[in-house]
């Protein structure tokens, strides 16, 4: 299969840091290997409703629930960009995510396995110095990965508050060169390193 990348837009300012990496990172994908670019922000999701003992499951045919959903099942890697918001990610994405959980009992998409041994990525701009505070948002991507029999490709963090200050951070854009050409193990739960 050949490879197609879906960058998930999640932040709430066009052009923000996060999506300026994202950018960075995606410019050394090899010219063959499609990107397609979704800004939660431009065609929003409508709020998850949970109808996981309701029989009423359809797939959506139309509309943004539809186009998102066609887009992820046909990415062979899902790179979610998300700015570090309240130090997990963004509202967008975690609607987008909470998708996730609906499509997972769709009859006939069989979207768990269809997920399975795909790659989910991220990338994300915060504005401390210290790269632990980001903790929440990658153990969010990692088990959402290791939920879903994906592999995990790690977070690429920057650092970042103003527009543009991203490009400033160096050490983030030298990792951005490298950070899609990296092993992406298996996705594992914390209780099950080791």
């Amino acid at each position: 299969m050949t490879r197609r990348f879906l960058f998930v837009l999640g932040s709430a300012r066009a052009d923000g840091n996060t999506e300026l990496l994202a950018r960075r990172a995606a410019e050394q994908l090899p010219p063959e290997v499609e990107q397609q670019w979704i800004d939660l922000t431009a065609d929003p999701l409508p709020d998850f409703e949970d109808l996981r003992h309701d029989s009423d499951h359809v797939r959506p045919t139309e509309g943004p629930v539809a186009h998102v959903l066609d887009a992820t099942v046909a990415a062979t890697d899902v790179v979610i960009a998300s700015p570090l918001y309240w130090y997990s990610v963004s509202a967008h994405t975690k609607r987008y995510l909470d998708h996730w959980s609906g499509w997972l009992r769709t009859p006939g998409l069989d979207f768990k396995a269809t997920m399975a041994g795909r790659t989910l990525w991220g990338v994300t701009a915060l504005a401390h110095e210290e790269q632990e505070v980001a903790d929440p948002l990658i153990g969010t991507l990692n088990n959402s990965a290791a939920y879903m029999g994906m592999r995990f490709g790690g977070v690429l963090l920057g650092n970042g508050s103003k527009p543009g200050d991203v490009l400033r951070d160096t050490e983030a854009l030298a990792r951005a060169k490298t950070f899609f050409a990296q092993d992406a193990p298996l996705a594992r739960f914390p209780y099950e390193a080791g």
